[in-house]
C-alpha cells in the first residue's frame, strides 16, 4: 500500500470513463460538491476528451482531469492488429508497475488471463480483447497513482468497464477501491458477464448507488460489503438558477408539454409522442417540446429518427418540436415556460432502465408538475397524486388522460408544482448528500 506520512494530505482518485460529459451533470456536480466538503480529488479519465462544450459547474472544479493513453476502437480492426497498434503505448507503464509492485501486477495479469478464458462464448471462440484493454488502462492508471503518494483510495463511476479498470488498479497498487453504480451498468447482464458484478461488489470497500431500488438489488449480492444509497440531488447549476427564481403561477390557456432526456428507448419518448397524438385527435390545444441528443444510433436503429417519423405519421409537425442538446441556462428557461413535464420511462427487455432521471429533479425544482412511470427508483421521488402523477409504462392512453387531467385542473397543477419543489428542497439537497459521500471517503482514508 502507498505510504503517506502521518498528517499529510491525502486524496481520492476519481476514475471516470469520460469527462466532462454534457449528459452527466450529476457527476460534475458531485465532484464539485465533494471538493467543497473538503475532500481532495484527483481525476483520472479513461477516454480522451471529445467535447469542448461543458456546463458551468465544470469551471468550479479544482481538480484537473488526467487523461489515460487512448486506445483505438476494438471493432475497427483484427485482434492481432489491435494489440500491435495499442500495446506499445502501455509498455512503459507495465515496466514501472512490475518493478514497483511486482506481486500486484502479476496478480492483475493472472486475473485478466482467467477472464480471457472464462468469458469465451465457446471452447473455440476468440477471447474478448476488451479484457486486455482494461488491463492496459489499469496499468496506466496504476503508474500515475503510484507517482501520486497522496492518493489513498480509488473510486469509480459506473459499474462496468470503469470499475473493472479501477479494480485491477487496486490489485496492482494495493489500495482499496469503491464505486458508484447507476442503472444500466448494474441491470444489463452483458456489461458484467460471468457474475462479474457480484465479484466487484464483494471486492470493494463499499458501494454507492443512487436509488433505494438499486441498493436492494446490490445488497442481495453483497457478502458484507456496505451498500450506501446516496441520491444525486439537484445539479449545482440548476440549484443556482432556482435560488435566483421566484415560483410564479403559470397561465393554462394552452397546455405546454416538455420532455427532456437522451433519445434512447428507456426514456419512453415514443409513448409521449403517441399520447400527444391522442390529445390532438381529442381536439386539445397544446404544444410539446422534446429536448435531448440522439444517442441510440447503430444497427440501423435510431430512437431520434423513429420519433421524427412518428411525429410526421401523426401529423404533429406543428405541435411537437425536437430541439436536440441545449445549454443549461436555455434548458432552465424551457422548464420555467412549461405547464407539465413528462418522461414516461420504461424497463427494457435487456434490463436497462433509469434510476431516478435527474431531469425530474430539475423540472420539480422549477415548480413544474411531472408525469412519469412507477419504474425503478422514480417512486422514491414522485408520489402519485402528492407531488406528481404516475402512469403505467408503455400506456399512451393513460399518459394522455393524466396530461388532460392536469390541463383541466389548474389547482392540481399548482399543488403538484409546489409540492414537487418542496420535495427537491427537503430531500434532494445536493450539498447535504455530497457531504454524506465525503464522510465515506474520510472513513476510507482514516
Amino acid at each position: 500500500m502507498n505510504s503517506t506520512p502521518a498528517g499529510a494530505e491525502c486524496s481520492i482518485a476519481y476514475v471516470l470513463k469520460g469527462f466532462p460529459v454534457l449528459s452527466e451533470t450529476f457527476i460534475s456536480s458531485e465532484i464539485h460538491r465533494v471538493e467543497k466538503a473538503g475532500i481532495n480529488l484527483r481525476l483520472f479519465v479513461v477516454k480522451p476528451r471529445d467535447q469542448r462544450e461543458h456546463h458551468p459547474v465544470v469551471d468550479r472544479i479544482q481538480a484537473q482531469p488526467d487523461y489515460l493513453p487512448p486506445t483505438s476502437p476494438i471493432s475497427e480492426t483484427s485482434r492481432t492488429r489491435w494489440l500491435l497498434n495499442n500495446a506499445p503505448s502501455f509498455v512503459p507503464s507495465f515496466s514501472r508497475a512490475l518493478r514497483r509492485k511486482p506481486t500486484g501486477t502479476l496478480g492483475a495479469i493472472r486475473f485478466t488471463l482467467v477472464e480471457l478464458v472464462s468469458t469465451r462464448k465457446s471452447l473455440w471462440s476468440w477471447p474478448k480483447v476488451s479484457c486486455i484493454r482494461d488491463l492496459f488502462l489499469a496499468l496506466a492508471l496504476s503508474d500515475r497513482i503510484l507517482s501520486a503518494p497522496d492518493v489513498r483510495h480509488l473510486h469509480a463511476h459506473f459499474a462496468h468497464d470503469t470499475t473493472t479498470i479501477t479494480w485491477l488498479a487496486a490489485m496492482i497498487t494495493g489500495l482499496p477501491f469503491s464505486f458508484t453504480a447507476h442503472a444500466k451498468d448494474i441491470y444489463a447482464a452483458r456489461l458484467n458477464p460471468r457474475d462479474l458484478l457480484r465479484r466487484k461488489v464483494n471486492a470493494a470497500s463499499f458501494v454507492v448507488t443512487c436509488t433505494e431500488a438499486n441498493r436492494k438489488h446490490l445488497s442481495a449480492m453483497a457478502n458484507g460489503t456496505p451498500i450506501h444509497r446516496v441520491y444525486h440531488g439537484l445539479n449545482d447549476d440548476f440549484w443556482r438558477f432556482s435560488q435566483r427564481s421566484v415560483l410564479s403561477e403559470r397561465p393554462h390557456e394552452n397546455l405546454r408539454l416538455l420532455a427532456v432526456g437522451r433519445l434512447v428507448a428507456k426514456k419512453g419518448l415514443d409513448t409521449f409522442v403517441e399520447a400527444c397524438g391522442l390529445l390532438d385527435r381529442q381536439g386539445l390545444a397544446f404544444e410539446a417540446t422534446i429536448i435531448g441528443e440522439d444517442d441510440d444510433v447503430g444497427d440501423n436503429f435510431s430512437v431520434g429518427e423513429d420519433l421524427r417519423r412518428r411525429i410526421a405519421r401523426l401529423g404533429l409537425e406543428d405541435r411537437v418540436h425536437m430541439l436536440g442538446q441545449i445549454g443549461q441556462a436555455e434548458l432552465y428557461d424551457h422548464y420555467r415556460d412549461a405547464t407539465v413535464f413528462c418522461l414516461p420511462c420504461r424497463v427494457l427487455e435487456n434490463g436497462d432502465r433509469d434510476g431516478i432521471p435527474n431531469v425530474l429533479l430539475e423540472a420539480m425544482s422549477c415548480g413544474v408538475p411531472v408525469v412519469s412511470t412507477p419504474v425503478s427508483g422514480i417512486p422514491e421521488l414522485v408520489e402519485d397524486g402528492t407531488n406528481g402523477l404516475l402512469v403505467p409504462q408503455d400506456d399512451p392512453e393513460a399518459l394522455a388522460a393524466a396530461l388532460r387531467k392536469l390541463h383541466e385542473n389548474s389547482d392540481l397543477v399548482s399543488r403538484l408544482g409546489h409540492a414537487g419543489r418542496a420535495t427537491v428542497r427537503e430531500r434532494f439537497d445536493g450539498d447535504i448528500l455530497s457531504r454524506y459521500l465525503a464522510t465515506l471517503f474520510e472513513r476510507a482514508t482514516a
